[in-house]
């Protein structure tokens, strides 16, 4: 894959890896055990970087909730 980073960004692929890495898991695309290992950390590692990009550790959907809710 190839992307066209505007040369005014400092950013390296480590740190691009861990955006990515962390945005794929905040969408659910990745689960925290892919997402950790994406990035070569442990989970607990990539459970405080999602603190530090403000990400929420907790990725469940409003709509499931709402239906949770009316189920129970």
């Amino acid at each position: 894959m190839n992307l066209n980073i505007p040369d005014n960004v400092e950013i390296n692929s480590n740190e691009l890896t861990v955006i990515v890495a962390t945005r794929l898991y905040e969408i659910g695309k990745l689960s925290l055990g892919q997402a950790s290992e994406m990035i070569g950390c442990s989970k607990s590692s990539f459970i405080e970087l999602l603190g530090k990009y403000n990400i929420s550790l907790f990725n469940y959907p409003a709509s499931d909730l709402e239906s949770d809710v009316r189920n129970a």
